[in-house]
């Protein structure tokens, strides 16, 4: 991901590395005004389109009644609720993914044996359509939160697992030598080589595992909540509040943006203090 450079940053480099680090800037800057302006465009477009008659304001709803639908769920409350629950759900059910992620990686790592035998059923349970689960676990587990973290924990924990685990073996066996050399055991190179190594790629798993958590959780919300901006865009859609669901769906991608950005400025804090 393209970000600014710092002043601090600018006013050190050589003259050579200035010229370079201000055309750096500006193609940045650049690309940023190309976004900026596609996302006017297109709010100004569907604005437009509504109003003259182009798009049916009803079917799809428009900036102007998106912003106006939030305010007034706002001035209850009700959104805000809608959000905290879809929110809790998502951290809840991201820890459980990094959680288990980690540790079943880790203990594959330690023992070849297993999984060179858990392996072929990782790869199928990763494969599978985590949607055609989520009945299933209705009937499992009740209508309720825990259906709904179960079913985003098995969106991203499969996957998160195999990732985790390839690069945990792709670690330099040099490294390995070295600690063995000097008397240390497994054990160490799992804590000073292993783990410290592999924080950059746990962290981007980390990046792709908030979204995936998201998605698991709306599709559980689709299908057993009460609450959340899941159930939010389904009763919209059966009552045909049709500025619910798009306002639903406009929070959702704040909300993944916003996730993934606290998650890049992390994984940049670390590789800098690397």
């Amino acid at each position: 991901m393209m970000h600014r450079i710092k002043k601090e940053d600018y006013l050190s480099a050589s003259a050579i590395h200035q010229a370079y680090l201000k055309r750096y800037q500006k193609r940045v800057t650049k690309i940023r005004i190309a976004q900026w302006i596609i996302f006017l465009s297109f709010l100004i477009l569907w604005e437009l389109s509504t109003r003259v008659g182009w798009l049916n304001s009803f079917i799809f709803s428009s900036p102007s009644r998106v912003v106006k639908c939030f305010a007034t769920m706002a001035k209850d409350g009700t959104v805000f609720y809608h959000i905290g629950i879809t929110l809790f759900e998502t951290f809840i059910s991201f820890g459980l993914v990094i959680g288990i992620g980690l540790l079943v990686a880790v203990l594959l790592w330690w023992n070849e044996s297993v999984a060179k035998v858990l392996e072929p059923y990782l790869v199928v349970l990763n494969s599978l359509p985590k949607s055609a689960l989520a009945p299933v676990f209705i009937v499992w587990l009740g209508n309720n939160m825990k259906t709904i973290i179960v079913a985003a924990v098995t969106v991203a924990v499969f996957g998160t697992i195999i990732t985790l685990y390839t690069n945990f073996n792709s670690t330099e066996q040099d490294k390995y030598k070295l600690i063995y050399t000097l008397g240390g055991t497994k054990k160490d190179v799992l804590f000073k080589v292993v783990l410290p190594g592999n924080l950059p790629s746990i962290i981007s798993c980390m990046k792709v595992n908030i979204g995936l958590s998201l998605v698991g959780v709306i599709i559980g919300e689709f299908l057993a909540a009460k609450a959340g901006l899941g159930y939010l865009i389904v009763y919209g859609s059966q009552v045909f509040k049709l500025d619910w669901v798009i306002m639903s769906i406009v929070i959702l991608c704040i909300i993944a943006t916003a996730l993934y950005g606290i998650l890049s400025y992390i994984e940049r804090r670390v590789r800098k203090n690397k």
